[in-house]
């Protein structure tokens, strides 16, 4: 009975060994790829996004929620003078318990803004929500290398009337680590 029990264990140990299950803590930190721009500005014109940079960071312990940021700006393409959208976004998350992968499912609310040299004249600050899945997969014990989803419903007043839909799509790349 002795060694079916330690088999078993030793056995389990080495399936389950990279899962957020026996971890403390989990910490990611991440970075968007690319922002696929969906919405249109107010008179239909389509946007399109000529890069963006920036940071998403989780923090949490296994079974309960945990929280998170994301902050980045999209470059908007043909725009003169330059125009940046400004995001930043509070997460609430929750890391399912699967063993091999890390499979992460969050939701978020926060704010956008157009950022230029007239833009604070022109346009309102913006509100925007966000649903968001994150897929993992264990390179070392204990460490993850993730890509995320993130569907971003956004949209920005024009203080003179109407209003630009910034909803979107963007893609990211982070590293997890569970201790």
């Amino acid at each position: 009975m002795k060694k079916i029990i330690l088999t078993m264990f030793a056995a389990s140990s080495l399936l389950l060994y990279s899962t957020q299950a026996f971890a403390l803590l989990n910490f990611s930190v991440g970075m968007p790829l690319s922002h696929t721009i969906t919405g249109k500005e107010s008179d239909g014109t389509e946007i399109k996004s000529d890069g963006v940079s920036g940071i998403f960071i989780q923090v949490g312990v296994p079974i309960l929620p945990g929280i998170g940021i994301d902050s980045y700006k999209t470059k908007l393409k043909d725009k003169t003078p330059t125009v940046e959208l400004a995001t930043m976004i509070y997460n609430l998350y929750y890391l399912l318990p699967i063993p091999i992968i890390n499979l992460t499912l969050g939701v978020g609310v926060g704010s956008t803004e157009l950022q230029c040299s007239t833009c604070a004249a022109l346009f309102d600050k913006g509100s925007a929500s966000q649903w968001y899945a994150s897929l993992g997969m264990p390179i070392i014990p204990l460490f993850d290398l993730h890509l995320s989803y993130r569907s971003v419903s956004s949209k920005i007043k024009i203080i003179s009337g109407g209003e630009h839909d910034f909803s979107g799509n963007v893609m990211g790349l982070g590293i997890g680590f569970n201790f």
